[in-house]
């Protein structure tokens, strides 16, 4: 019958005794971290109120839907609070092996008796609204919940239940409103699809609207339901807010180092990479040049970028480049040196100081020209995609409250992905293993040709990765370039992290030409326009300006693209 719903109800309560959930362990145990403050003690302050990080789960009930298990997803409820602690909400994941996230449970600090107008920083919600449910003859039924917030308190999360009936009040906890920020809807984790638009459901993961490490914004971990939500509408429920300035829960510089040196990844590049890393100031002492907008001749510039034309912004007057062409050491730079080569670390707040961002940049004097992928064929370029002085980076991100490893960010030409550590591959215990690829060393979870353009289409460029003897090691070979948050002086930045400006010199390709040539080597049947041929790729293909340093990308404050 035309838009009826066929539903898989897996409702455990009713059926078998609740079980926990098993959460995803790490190849090896954490060590013990060296002394510090707040980190890795398992509780973070956040000012009125302190939280914990809870990754133990009882499965309530999942859903999913009849014709396969590509969209099923399971709820559950935080197991094992510690006493004074409340829950913000319940917890839900697409099904598969592991847990892989949290939620935060809450205790209140505030003093409401020193002040008589000063209402407690949680309390419990007023009621419910059921925010949609579903009924099956053969596995029982699920409800999701809305805890309605008293008068400036909000709610935090949604709740999950097998019965129909309202949960206890004292369930949850509804934060006061200036110890929250707004959040914002982030993934899809779930959609019904109903052929009835009022009958629609949808689950989705949550995050601060504002992110980077600057904000205060702090992820509960809590879920959002809603029957009538738009991505970019205002949700009903909000994340916490970390008020205390102090940040006492971000690693000093002893536990940064032992975090470094127990999660570093190990950096693969292809076995057919010609264009190697190198360290800055290898790039620097064998010939690179600085360029003034108005003079023919290069300055060469210290091993330490200092004499490098420092701040400000890039106002296109300056640039690098490799050594002059009739230099007989121009084309072993552009090869890089990879004995030399080392990642360049930024260490920085991330969700309101409950994470670490450890962000590792990667330096390669020259971006090799692109190949491009057509179906099953693939054309190298000649010129096209080529650049002086390419940056790369990726990030390992750390919770706070263990020291562990939570995710890893790979940033690729056009964007990046946060991939879960459940989802990594590693190498020596906790170590991810990174892949670079081939000629534009962009970072990848794994080994394999990733496509950047039409998959479905098949067009694209080309980004192969694979394991060679061409490696980097970043548990030993790194530098710590930065850390804003513990203050002056503790970490110095070199010389030429202050350079904001192009760290190569502009090019423009003649691309069309180029494309014309691939068309005239394609069989007739999968022959196109010139004109639609360039729009299936990425525009940084045709034209390259001169990449500017990690200090002037915005994730140098902001958070990672996703």
């Amino acid at each position: 019958m035309l838009g009826r719903e066929c539903w898989c109800w897996d409702n455990l309560c009713d059926y078998y005794p609740v079980v926990e959930s098993k959460k995803f362990s790490l190849p090896l145990p954490l060590p013990k971290w060296p002394q510090g403050k707040g980190f890795g003690t398992g509780r973070i302050c956040l000012g009125e109120i302190e939280v914990v990080q809870i990754t133990k789960f009882k499965k309530i009930w999942g859903c999913g839907s009849s014709f396969g298990k590509s969209n099923c997803v399971s709820f559950y409820k935080p197991d094992g609070i510690p006493k004074g602690y409340y829950i913000l909400g319940h917890y839900c994941q697409p099904d598969g092996e592991h847990i892989t996230g949290y939620v935060l449970a809450a205790k209140d600090l505030s003093d409401v008796q020193d002040s008589a107008s000063k209402l407690p920083a949680l309390q419990k919600p007023l009621n419910y609204t059921l925010i949609w449910s579903s009924d099956s003859q053969y596995n029982g039924g699920g409800y999701i919940w809305m805890p309605n917030a008293p008068v400036g308190y909000k709610s935090i999360g949604c709740l999950a239940s097998v019965e129909p009936n309202e949960p206890d009040p004292d369930e949850v906890r509804c934060v006061r409103a200036d110890l929250t920020e707004n959040c914002e809807a982030s993934e899809m984790m779930f959609s019904s699809d109903s052929f009835f638009q009022r009958k629609q459901f949808q689950v989705w993961k949550t995050r601060p609207c504002k992110r980077g490490m600057l904000c205060a914004g702090v992820s509960a971990g809590t879920f959002f339901g809603s029957t009538s939500f738009s991505s970019g509408d205002e949700l009903d429920i909000a994340c916490l807010k970390n008020l205390d300035s102090s940040l006492h829960a971000m690693p000093n510089l002893e536990q940064i180092h032992a975090l470094i040196k127990h999660y570093g990844p190990t950096m693969y590049l292809h076995p057919d990479e010609i264009y190697l890393p190198s360290s800055v100031p290898w790039f620097f002492m064998n010939g690179a040049l600085l360029y003034k907008d108005g003079r023919n001749n290069g300055t060469v510039i210290n091993s330490k970028g200092s004499n490098l034309p420092a701040g400000g912004l890039n106002d296109g007057q300056y640039w690098l480049d490799l050594p002059n062409k009739d230099d007989a050491n121009r084309t072993s730079v552009k090869c890089g040196n990879i004995e030399s080569a080392e990642l360049y670390v930024h260490v920085k707040p991330s969700l309101g100081g409950t994470f670490t961002d450890i962000a590792m940049w990667i330096f390669c004097p020259f971006n090799g020209p692109a190949t491009v992928k057509i179906g099953l064929l693939s054309f190298t370029l000649n010129k096209v995609g080529e650049h002086v002085g390419d940056w790369e980076h990726y990030t390992l991100r750390i919770s706070n409250f263990s020291g562990e490893l939570w995710s890893v960010y790979f940033s690729e030409h056009s964007g990046g992905e946060w991939v879960d550590a459940c989802k990594l591959e590693f190498i020596e215990g906790n170590k991810p293993i990174v892949y670079a690829s081939r000629n534009g060393h962009a970072s990848f979870p794994h080994p394999g040709c990733y496509l950047q353009g039409s998959s479905k289409l098949g067009f694209g460029l080309r980004n192969d990765c694979a394991r060679s003897k061409y490696y980097v090691d970043s548990s030993s070979k790194y530098q710590i370039v930065a850390a804003e948050y513990l203050g002056e002086g503790v970490v110095a930045e070199p010389p030429w992290l202050q350079y904001m400006r192009e760290w190569g010199p502009t090019i423009i390709y003649n691309g069309r030409s180029e494309v014309e040539k691939i068309i005239k080597h394609l069989p007739f049947f999968m022959r196109f326009s010139v004109e639609s041929l360039i729009e299936l790729f990425p525009t940084e293909l045709y034209g390259e300006a001169g990449p500017t340093g990690p200090k002037e990308k915005d994730n140098w404050l902001g958070d990672e693209r996703w």
